[in-house]
């Protein structure tokens, strides 16, 4: 995956493109996301989305199959000559499993059949961004320069002044994310089902923990500091 292909997966963030022709149904799959903190733009047609997608980034589409002007397989593949990396899940009120076929070989990375609800969506919104974001997190970068600190997120060493603290792998994972969105607002429930694959509030306090003992690491530069972000996350300032 190309670096401009995955910057965006890990913003504070999520940006979901929405195409779906029945208004109603697209309004509450809009709204409920939103409510979700996925920031979700919604389009009424395949031209619009596609028109959209070509000016900005998205870091997940969901199409409807039937639509007007153009559909929801064609818009796949335009998408895909772009893009070959972005998750694709598609919405139908088909079943059958020729139609079920043409939807994974036009680029889809899921497929939810109409009536559904909310929250089987949502479940497979975020497993997928799970496994999207753990192959990027598995891709590291050779080291981050913190203020003072080089970070070796292979090595999980955190070097300052060339004298190393060997962090943990939970510690490590915890930091990249900070590093990657350095100076930005890392969304708490993101890291958690990252890091953690569940948002609960045993893992919640878990990584309070782990924050706690980054700061710790961290003291010897007072220009760099984790920040709480009230109702939002972490911002690594540095």
């Amino acid at each position: 995956m190309k670096p401009e292909n995955i910057k965006f997966i890990l913003m504070d963030n999520i940006r979901i493109l929405l195409a779906e022709d029945d208004n109603n149904l697209g309004v509450l799959l809009r709204d409920y996301l939103k409510a979700k903190n996925y920031k979700t733009t919604l389009f009424v047609n395949g031209i619009q989305a596609l028109e959209a997608f070509s000016k900005e980034s998205f870091s997940l589409c969901i199409l409807d199959i039937m639509m007007p002007e153009m559909d929801g397989l064609t818009l796949a593949k335009e998408i895909r000559l772009t893009n070959a990396e972005i998750p694709i899940i598609f919405l139908t009120a088909k079943n059958q499993k020729e139609d079920i076929l043409e939807g994974f070989k036009s680029g889809a990375d899921d497929y939810i059949t109409k009536p559904f609800s909310m929250e089987e969506l949502l479940y497979r919104i975020e497993a997928i961004l799970r496994r999207t974001t753990r192959t990027i997190i598995n891709k590291k970068e050779k080291s981050y320069v913190i203020g003072a600190y080089i970070f070796d997120p292979i090595k999980q060493l955190l070097i300052y002044r060339d004298l190393p603290i060997k962090l943990t792998t939970k510690e490590s994972e915890l930091f990249e994310l900070l590093c990657r969105n350095r100076n930005e607002i890392l969304e708490r429930n993101f890291a958690l089902k990252t890091i953690w694959t569940d948002d609960n509030y045993f893992n919640a306090r878990s990584m309070d923990v782990y924050i706690t003992r980054l700061r710790k690491y961290l003291r010897k530069d007072l220009s760099v500091k984790i920040l709480n972000i009230h109702g939002r996350g972490y911002k690594l300032i540095c």
